[in-house]
């Protein structure tokens, strides 16, 4: 979730901020009627707007949207800007739109449910042949010597080689499965940029994305890596890039370390698979890369996933089992016997009051009892 200062950092590129007012600008006419997803404080809701829309509707399920009714409120756009608090996904609107616009990537364009809302909004939101903002993301890969971005996993070695009675493999292993925001600069990459996919916005119908890529090293070095990032047209000719040759922009790029380095020369052959899978509310990537010299003699193997950079306890697992049969904690009897009194007859308070008599030892005091009402309130009515 964005906080308000993270918005305002988004705000704040000009790179992404000028495309996105020209895609606007562009396409933009009074018959418009806009669906800004995502609308987080509302910027895009307000120039679609100021830019002429007959009608936009804003749709944000955080806090954030009050910050955007406020600011529309004040410039007097309340009239033709309808707020949404909700997943897009949850919405039904009194009419379809004509365009879409929405930035709910993160490093990536494959963040958490950006994906299934745009395909979401597709079939259920929009006009047929509807203008959509952006059209399309391709997403970039090279191999990078990149020290100072793998320090995130050496910092390991630099601390424990203190003292070298203390095993800490465990936990280098889980860094060694995770990928971190990183640029790299033109001249950290050991081959050419290779494309790894296309999201088109037309016509995705497929949250998950899988690429093969075959790169031959251009200079000798040691590998550290894979950087990803992505370029994207925003509209006819509009688009802007997040990858080393081109101005910084918010997202960054995308660091995919590997387990150790690896000393590479002209001409060997790098081949990388990375996939993302959406499960649950955000994704598991798999990346995997093989390193091979002349006569095909393999230099390096590594099969990593983010999957394998969660630490998970045996307890936990075992509650994850088919076969487990669970019984509900002191927390869940509390939850349940929240859930239970809404049922539209009784106040916040009221339920509250209930809790501190059935529960005296986990809510000593009320404000605390009427808290826990309020955020279970938030979350399912």
């Amino acid at each position: 979730m964005y906080s308000i200062s993270s918005y305002g950092d988004m705000i704040a590129d000009r790179v992404r901020m000028d495309a996105y007012l020209t895609a606007l600008r562009q396409n933009i006419t009074p018959d418009s009627i806009v669906l800004d997803v995502g609308t987080g404080t509302g910027i895009f809701a307000l120039l679609s707007c100021k830019f002429g829309a007959r009608k936009v509707y804003a749709i944000e399920s955080s806090d954030a949207i009050e910050v955007a009714r406020q600011i529309a409120d004040a410039n007097n756009m309340l009239d033709r800007i309808e707020f949404i608090q909700a997943r897009s996904t949850e919405v039904t609107l009194p009419e379809r739109a004509n365009l879409m616009i929405s930035d709910m990537r993160g490093v990536l364009p494959f963040f958490q449910h950006n994906i299934p809302a745009v395909i979401d909004a597709r079939r259920r939101l929009l006009d047929p042949g509807a203008i959509l903002i952006p059209l399309r993301d391709e997403l970039w890969a090279s191999i990078v010597e990149a020290p100072e971005l793998r320090r995130r996993l050496d910092q390991w070695d630099e601390f424990f080689a203190l003292d070298h009675s203390l095993d800490h493999q465990a936990a280098k292993k889980l860094v060694a499965n995770t990928w971190w925001k990183g640029r790299t600069s033109p001249s950290e990459h050991l081959t050419l940029p290779q494309q790894l996919a296309t999201l088109d916005y037309t016509s995705v119908d497929n949250p998950n994305v899988f690429g093969e890529l075959k790169f031959s090293v251009t200079r000798s070095g040691t590998g550290h890596g894979i950087s990803v990032w992505f370029d994207t047209l925003l509209a006819k000719d509009i688009g802007f890039s997040s990858g080393p040759e081109s101005p910084e922009v918010t997202y960054g790029s995308a660091f995919f370390p590997w387990p150790q380095p690896v000393a590479v020369t002209l001409g060997d052959v790098v081949q990388v698979s990375i996939s993302a899978d959406l499960v649950g509310e955000d994704y598991i990537w798999r990346w995997q890369t093989s390193i091979t010299r002349e006569s095909d003699t393999r230099v390096a193997h590594f099969k990593q996933s983010t999957f394998l950079g969660t630490p998970l306890s045996l307890a936990h697992l075992r509650k994850r089992a088919d076969s487990y049969r669970g019984e509900r904690n002191e927390a869940g009897e509390v939850d349940l016997l929240v859930l239970t009194l809404m049922d539209g007859t009784k106040t916040t308070a009221e339920i509250a009051a209930e809790l501190l008599t059935r529960f005296p030892n986990r809510f000593t005091e009320f404000k605390d009892a009427l808290g826990h009402v309020a955020d279970l309130a938030a979350k399912y009515q």
